[in-house]
Formats: structure tokens, sequence, C-alpha cells
């Protein structure tokens, strides 16, 4: 066997989101080739990419195939996480991705995803963080265990730098962590977007794959304030299957449309899709109506990721400080684990496909 006849079988390896071989796209490193042993490295477009073992048995399969049939392949990975961010950007230059939770109505479970999702990526591997960016009804640390906690600070060229607590592997930032919870924060559209300004540019987040920001609900200042200061990399609308979220879905979906605002959205996650009695796992109770958000994405031509099942183990995990991913609910944890490998997919399809995102100017 050659290292020339093995890179050949393997550009027979399609990336199965990408649409190109594995050769091609630069993703087969450290080849080596010892009379019947054949050792390589996959650099994944992501740490917690959902279809490594796939690769790699493809990959096995061609060499095998087309070279040696005795070959003993051995496949290790590394991680190289995909951008169309440029280092030089000047605000949250060391974070890959920046990826927006939201929806058009409260109460749909989009702080529930977004510490879920945020968790999941972290279980691959990937670095996180997560920035609760609802200065009037911040979840972030009731949701991980960290109410009354305060952040440090440190001083940066005479500037005050906030560093994010560290929970669960992931990093986090809320209004909740620097305001008392007993007290309203009673701000004017001005402050609440100046608070969130800071939150971008005066926190330590450090090198990260993904920033997940939980957004408010709604299509407000907040938004337009992030998307002025950072380009975002996509967003994940957060939707129940019930007609009253679906017409505010839609507008969150016309928001990011926008011609001036132009935020490409990474799919659509139908939370609460169905309800399953723990004595009855066969049983599917669609309280809020079936295949709602499944229908809005196909509507609107976006990535469906999937259906999130109204579980009381997600509801006690939140309220309890310890969300479902770190939680012992398998169930709800491999629908959560679905949900988030579609959207990681979807990440970087996005990324592989269209141009960095640019900030946005909205007139007052």
């Amino acid at each position: 066997m050659t290292e020339a006849e093995v890179l050949n079988a393997l550009s027979n390896v399609q990336e199965p989101d990408l649409g190109k071989d594995l050769v091609t796209l630069n993703m087969i490193k450290d080849l080596k080739v010892e009379g019947n042993n054949v050792g390589f490295t996959i650099v994944l477009t992501t740490p917690a990419c959902p279809m490594k073992d796939m690769m790699k048995n493809a990959c096995e399969n061609a060499i095998k195939l087309l070279v040696n049939k005795e070959a003993v392949v051995t496949v290790g990975f590394t991680s190289n996480t995909t951008t169309v961010r440029k280092v030089d950007d000047a605000i949250l230059s060391k974070v890959k991705n920046i990826i927006a939770v939201v929806s058009g109505k409260g109460g749909v479970g989009k702080s529930t995803v977004s510490a879920n999702l945020a968790l999941a990526l972290a279980e691959g591997g990937a670095k996180v963080g997560l920035m609760d960016a609802d200065i009037y009804g911040p979840s972030v640390p009731i949701m991980f265990g960290v109410r009354g906690q305060r952040p440090m600070m440190k001083d940066a060229n005479g500037e005050g730098i906030i560093i994010p607590i560290e929970k669960f592997g992931i990093s986090l930032m809320s209004i909740g962590l620097l305001v008392d919870e007993k007290d309203a924060v009673v701000w004017r559209g001005p402050m609440a977007s100046s608070a969130i300004r800071q939150f971008i540019t005066d926190v330590e987040w450090g090198e990260l794959d993904y920033l997940v920001i939980d957004m408010p609900p709604g299509t407000g200042d907040i938004h337009l304030t992030i998307m002025q200061t950072v380009p975002v990399t996509g967003v994940v609308i957060v939707t129940t299957p019930q007609n009253v979220a679906l017409a505010d879905a839609k507008k969150a979906i016309a928001m990011f449309g926008q011609a001036n605002v132009k935020v490409p959205v990474i799919g659509l996650i139908e939370n609460m899709a169905y309800f399953t009695p723990e004595e009855l796992p066969n049983n599917k109770y669609y309280l809020f109506g079936k295949d709602g958000g499944k229908n809005l994405a196909e509507e609107y031509d976006l990535a469906f990721l999937g259906q999130v099942p109204l579980v009381q183990s997600i509801r006690e995990g939140g309220d309890a400080g310890v969300p479902a991913m770190v939680g012992t609910d398998e169930i709800s944890k491999d629908a959560l684990r679905s949900v988030v490998s579609q959207a990681v997919r979807q990440i970087a399809i996005r990324n592989a496909n269209l141009p960095k995102t640019q900030t946005i100017s909205v007139a007052q």
C-alpha cells in the first residue's frame, strides 16, 4: 500500500453535510502507511460532530475495498470548528460561532432549549459560553443553580472586565448574576441595550467554539443591539406546536429575513411537541397540537431540527439548577442530543455555503 493509494480511496468518502470528499476538504491529516497498517486523523468541523462514527466506518470500508482487504485501519479524530468570522474581528474575536436562540413568544421553553443546547455542545467536546440576554426575565441563574453568586472582576488596562461564572463546563453570564433576584429591573430600552452591549464587550469570554445567546421573546431593542454589535452566525427558532406560538414564531422568522438584517436561520425546534407519561412510555399525547413547528419549517423552507417532548424531568431539572443534559433521564437527553446534532450539522452547512453575517445599521 502507498499513501497515494490510500488518499485515492479516501477521496471516495464524502463529508455527509458539506457534499465534498474528505481529501478535497483537507480533512485527512497525519497519514502513515506501514505494511498492512494505515493510520490517519480526520479533522472534524466541530468537536460535537454527530457523523464521526459514520465517516470512520466509510473510510475503513473504502481502504479495504479499494486498496487492501487485509488493511488494519486506525482512525483518530481532531477538530477545527468551522467559522466565517475573521481573527481580526474587533469584538469577540476568539469566538468562532455566535448562535442566538429566539422565539416570538414567551413561555415556549426557549431558555430551557438554550441551556441544554449549550450543555450538549459542551458534552461533545466544544468550548461553549451561554449569555442570558433576557434583561427583564433572566433564567440562567436558576437553571444552573448559581443564584446569589456574583462574577469576579479584573482590571485590564484600567478597565473593569467581568469574568463569567463556570458551571457544568460552560461559561455563564446573566443580569441575574449582577442584580438581586428580588429586585425588578425597571429600565428603558437604551439602558437594557447598554447592559447587553457590556455583556458582549466587557466580559472575558475567551476562546469559544460557540457562544449561545438566550434572547428575550419578541423582536425588539435587544435583538437589534446584538446584531448591531456583533455578527451573529445564525439563529435557532423555538416554538411550541400551538397556533398562538406559531403566529409569533413567524414574526421572528420575518425579522431575521429582512433585507437590512439578513441573519441566517439555522433551523427550527418544536418544543413541548408531545407528552409521554413515565408509566406509558409508548404513548404520545399532543397537548398543544401536532407537528405545528414541523409544518412551519416546511412552509418557510427551514431546516427542522427536531422535536423536544414535554417531560417532567426537563422541567424539574431546570427548576433544581440541574438541566436535563446533566441529569439522569436518558430519554430526555437522547431527544436533546438529536436536536443539537441537527443544529451542529446546519451550522457547518451554513459556514460552508454562506458568507459572514454583517453587523446591521438600523435607524433609531
